[in-house]
């Protein structure tokens, strides 16, 4: 894998869409979280973070194990919400941290040297922090209201999209954008400078994650050719 010019970070080009496998979501949905991965890599998905927030250390690192064999033999790439030490042990290409997780460079000692690492950022003050940190991407939002996750930050907008994909350029980072995205409102979400849009909830939305994972990749394709 490509490195950073100053050998912090390996570079990372994200698909435009990153498939948030979160088991919660999925229960709700009558999805098991191996089950729903597998569909969206059915569906041509190409970039998935595994989230299990209330998973036991053994569930998760089970279900991470076989998501990520699936996804090998798919070609994509598997970050791990939060767990470098699982992120590590099922062999997944990275790790997602968020503000309160141990820091980049301590997952990254963790999850490996050429792990992708990802931190989430919501204010002014954190992009201009994590552009900083040795980190492969940035995540921003949640750029419209979500109930999918719980959070402390009201929704930042497409402005504040704006801004993290100006500062991390400047870094050579992708910007991924996440919260309250649909379908509808993917594009705009593009446009503001987003390489990738994370979606939970409406890839689950149809009870068909495949053809859902169709149409965003076919609308991404779409805002290439503009």
């Amino acid at each position: 894998m490509a490195v950073s010019e100053n050998g912090s970070r390996p570079l990372f080009s994200p698909s435009p869409l990153c498939a948030i496998c979160d088991a919660d979501a999925c229960e709700r949905a009558g999805w098991t979280l191996v089950d729903f991965a597998s569909a969206c890599l059915e569906g041509g998905a190409r970039f998935l973070q595994v989230r299990a927030k209330r998973a036991s250390g053994r569930w998760l690192l089970d279900a991470a194990t076989a998501i990520v064999g699936r996804a090998d033999a798919a070609g994509a790439l598997v970050v791990v919400n939060d767990r470098p030490d699982i992120a590590r042990l099922a062999g997944a290409t990275g790790v997602h941290v968020g503000q309160d997780d141990l820091g980049p460079a301590a997952a990254r000692t963790i999850a490996g040297a050429d792990a992708i690492v990802g931190l989430s950022a919501h204010t002014s003050d954190q992009i201009d922090a994590a552009v900083c940190q040795p980190v492969s991407y940035i995540a921003i939002g949640p750029v419209f209201s979500t109930a999918t996750k719980a959070t402390l930050y009201a929704a930042v907008g497409l402005d504040r999209v704006r801004e993290a994909a100006g500062k991390a350029a400047a870094r050579g980072l992708p910007v991924v954008a996440i919260g309250g995205i649909t379908l509808d409102r993917a594009s705009e979400v593009l446009e503001a400078g987003a390489r990738s849009v994370a979606v939970i909830t409406d890839l689950l939305s149809t009870g068909d994650p495949e053809a859902r994972v169709r149409a965003y990749l076919a609308l991404a394709a779409r805002h290439v050719r503009r």
